[in-house]
């Protein structure tokens, strides 16, 4: 009779272990990133720091996370498709919306017999994630700024600000050259070359955590939805542990930044953000996996979608312009479409000298200033509208200030927003972030940004954007 019970419970252990999760590395490819607490956020004097950014005490458990960020080879090899602007095997991969990052990480795991994480429902409305799960998912927020930090608290994981030689991003304008344009031989670390592309992950050297492109090249999308840190942030004691985002939202977070992206706005601390379905020609993907078996039960997020319509009936055009190629793009969205359009002006215009407005620009960005329009819109008028098509010029990576001004004194709820802008260089910058955070309750539509006044293509190119958009 022993000898039968003992036979029996050593097939029952023999089938528990056949059937136990194993949380090993997937490949050489991940490090493991040890758990600990760390301060999440950033100072209240840490330079060009966001209201976002409130610091509270987290803790994490232990979990791998990929060295590099993924490539297209891996990501066409998957998914049989390559949505990238840039191509190349060692690329990154970007251009994908969180969504698709989400079913790619389920389907890797099904290719590599590992147990997927999440599950889709409602058209992708609702996401949940079955956290004991061992298969490939996006970082949180917290996981992400942890592994980032490698335990520093400084703005980046160096000492020294990293310029183009360690990150791809827009090299000219390393972390505090705006306050500084004009006298950049005081920065520790210069403007250096803007490659104006992505370039092969690990390319550079990698943070102390062992992980390559941390900051630039793309940035990477997070679980999380978008919101305030909640009410972990209120207490920097007890703080949270393996905090998870806000269950519902409309936007969905990544971090890191990209190729075209400021240097502050590399920092660790950076919250950038977009609609879960919006493709970004900046960010792209980064994977973890559990480490252990520590972290239980399912998290389920659920999207709040917006009430606009998805078909234009009344627009209206309004735009800030300062040289005038701003103005050009939106009188020709206005031939085009026939569309009500107001140009905004300031109660105090800024200067009309290049120079002097470099620094009025950086000046107000900096201190988060609102200058008073001198610009007014009928409320009974303003509520006709749904959609809102939105111009402006691409200041120091951003919106400029005045369009913060509009964003903030007008109701968007139910109204879908149109992002057009004028750039030297840097495309939309941060700008349809900083559209994000101040309009959380407007749809945001495909943007158009223009070289300078657009050149001989500029009517061809308003044309698409509106088809795209479902305006003509």
């Amino acid at each position: 009779m022993k000898k039968l019970i003992s036979s029996i419970l050593l097939a029952l252990g023999v089938l528990t272990m056949a059937n136990a999760v194993e949380y090993n590395a997937p490949s050489s490819d991940f490090v493991l990133i040890m758990g600990g607490s760390f301060t999440m956020g950033s100072p209240e004097n840490e330079d060009w720091r966001s209201n976002d950014e409130t610091q509270h005490r987290v803790t994490v458990s232990s979990f791998y996370m990929s060295k590099y960020e993924v490539t297209q080879k891996l990501y066409s090899e998957v998914t049989g498709k390559n949505p990238s602007s840039f191509n190349g095997d060692k690329l990154p991969v970007e251009s994908v919306t969180w969504l698709e990052a989400v079913e790619f990480c389920n389907a890797l795991s099904k290719r590599d017999g590992r147990t997927p994480v999440y599950t889709i429902s409602g058209g992708g409305t609702t996401v949940s994630w079955n956290r004991e799960a061992n298969g490939y998912r996006l970082p949180t927020e917290a996981e992400w700024e942890y592994a980032a930090r490698a335990g520093t608290t400084t703005p980046f994981y160096s000492r020294k600000v990293p310029g183009a030689d360690d990150v791809n991003f827009y090299g000219h304008y390393p972390y505090q050259i705006e306050q500084n344009y004009f006298n950049d031989e005081v920065l520790e670390t210069r403007p250096g070359v803007y490659r104006g592309k992505t370039i092969p992950v690990g390319s550079f050297n990698a943070n102390p955590n062992g992980l390559y492109d941390i900051y630039g090249n793309v940035g990477e999308w997070c679980f999380d939805f978008y919101g305030d840190y909640g009410a972990s942030a209120d207490s920097a004691i007890t703080g949270a542990t393996n905090p998870t985002g806000p269950a519902t939202g409309t936007r969905r977070v990544n971090r890191g930044g990209g190729w075209n992206d400021f240097g502050k706005n590399l920092r660790s601390a950076y919250r950038a953000t977009a609609e879960q379905n919006t493709p970004l020609y900046n960010v792209g993907i980064r994977l973890v996996c559990n480490a252990d078996d520590s972290v239980k039960g399912t998290v389920t997020t659920t999207e709040i979608k917006s009430t606009s319509n998805t078909k234009v009936k009344k627009a209206l055009i309004i735009f800030y312009s300062w040289s005038g190629n701003t103005r050009g793009v939106a009188r020709e969205i206005a031939k085009q479409t026939g569309f009500d359009s107001i140009e905004i002006e300031l109660v105090k215009p800024y200067s009309t000298d290049y120079n002097t407005v470099l620094n009025e620009a950086q000046r107000d960005q900096h201190k988060q200033a609102r200058p008073a329009l001198k610009t007014k819109i009928d409320p009974k008028k303003w509520a006709e509208y749904d959609t809102i098509i939105i111009g402006y010029p691409n200041w120091w990576a951003s919106i400029p200030m005045p369009i913060a001004t509009l964003l903030e004194s007008y109701d968007f709820s139910g109204k879908t927003i149109l992002p057009f802008c004028s750039h030297g260089g840097g495309r939309f910058g941060q700008s349809l972030t900083a559209i994000a955070k101040l309009a959380p309750k407007a749809k945001i539509g495909l943007g158009l940004s223009i070289h300078y006044s657009g050149g001989s293509s500029l009517s061809k190119d308003v044309e698409k954007w509106l088809k795209k958009n479902g305006v003509k």
